[in-house]
């Protein structure tokens, strides 16, 4: 077991607290920068599909994870964040110019439906921001000139620096890059005091506000955020598709990103990630499932979302701390073995005593 003792208060602003993160993220980090050189690129590929699932999440998981708001119209965002780019690049604005304002197009988004849903919880949220899904995709299908309604339209490569982005390597980089800076973003968000607010919220509204925290405004912040990180992500999922459609954005979309955070181990940036990984191999293993099923169930043409629900449902109601509480789990079991103790694995009730109060 490792016992860290502090001896500064700088110790606690730092993002690696020991000598093992720099080894394993920096091993990590050479794995991820020489996979596209030794990969196919179909895997090259799925890779980058799980870097843009990965911003996706950790936009996500801001919002449900660290606030507590629940939101079912996230593929809203996407679907903005995408649009907005292709526009953008068709008419001769710079890639990372139009990433940007994706990004804040989508934010505004985010603040638009924060507004009006301020004083909503729980399912009531997840209805209002479901609605808002809805509507901008039947915005979408309607509004031809600019989407391209039901015929869409193509999008072309990213150009950085001068250059196109045509490669899958080149392409997996750049998702990469974005999504380090992301993570980087949200880690330090967290440890600021508008993140700390945030959780304060997703903790207890009661002792929150007691506490002279501002709900309206970090409830609005944290949309705000959620929204304009995903509309990045949505802007890099147009490129990853090169071909922008209203059914590319529907509410199975919505669902998975819910699926990815909750799976992954909500209230954490690694869950988003392990949450991004499961996702974005599930797909290819389900297609892979329907050539051993029998036909009569391998062709079922709602067996993908079925399969969702069901992998949510149980991770709620047998590991509902996620895949990174259950590695957490696992650390701990051999960082105390032979000395652990069953009750430290037992699952305790996580809740504050002004929760009461209601």
């Amino acid at each position: 077991m490792r016992i860290l003792f502090k001896t500064d208060y700088g110790q606690d602003l730092r993002i690696f607290k020991h000598s093992g993160y720099y080894f394993w993220y920096g091993l990590l980090a050479v794995a991820l920068l020489t996979a596209p050189f030794v990969l196919d690129d179909f895997y090259v590929g799925e890779m980058s599909m799980v870097f843009i699932y990965a911003i996706a999440g950790l936009g996500l998981m801001l919002l449900v994870g660290y606030t507590g708001q629940v939101s079912l119209g996230h593929a809203a965002f996407l679907a903005i964040g995408a649009y907005v780019n292709a526009w953008m690049i068709q008419h001769g604005v710079p890639f990372f110019a139009s990433l940007a304002i994706a990004g804040v197009l989508s934010a505004a988004a985010g603040i638009v439906i924060a507004i009006p849903a301020l004083r909503m919880t729980g399912v009531y949220l997840a209805i209002a921001t479901l609605a808002f899904s809805i509507i901008v995709e039947q915005l979408i299908v309607h509004w031809e000139s600019v989407t391209g309604g039901f015929r869409g339209f193509p999008v072309d490569p990213p150009t950085a620096f001068g250059q196109q982005l045509s490669d899958p390597w080149q392409f997996y980089l750049l998702c990469l890059g974005v999504l380090v800076i992301v993570l980087l973003g949200c880690v330090n968000l967290l440890r600021s005091p508008t993140g700390r607010a945030m959780m304060a919220i997703r903790d207890s509204e009661v002792s929150a506000q007691s506490m002279g925290v501002n709900i309206a405004r970090y409830k609005t912040i944290a949309f705000a955020l959620s929204a304009g990180i995903t509309g990045i992500a949505g802007a890099l999922f147009g490129h990853k598709l090169s071909y922008l459609a209203p059914d590319a954005f529907n509410m199975i979309i919505s669902v998975q990103l819910l699926l990815m955070v909750v799976v992954g181990g909500l209230g954490s940036l690694h869950g988003a990630i392990y949450g991004a990984i499961f996702i974005g191999l599930l797909p290819q293993g389900l297609a892979m499932l329907r050539d051993t099923l029998p036909s009569a169930i391998g062709q079922m043409p709602g067996l993908e979302p079925g399969v969702f629900g069901l992998i949510l449902v149980l991770f709620i109601i047998f590991e509902p701390y996620g895949l990174y509480g259950r590695w957490r789990k696992v650390k701990l079991f051999f960082s105390v073995f032979p000395l652990y103790r069953k009750s430290m694995f037992k699952r305790q009730k996580a809740y504050l005593k002004t929760e009461r109060m209601r």
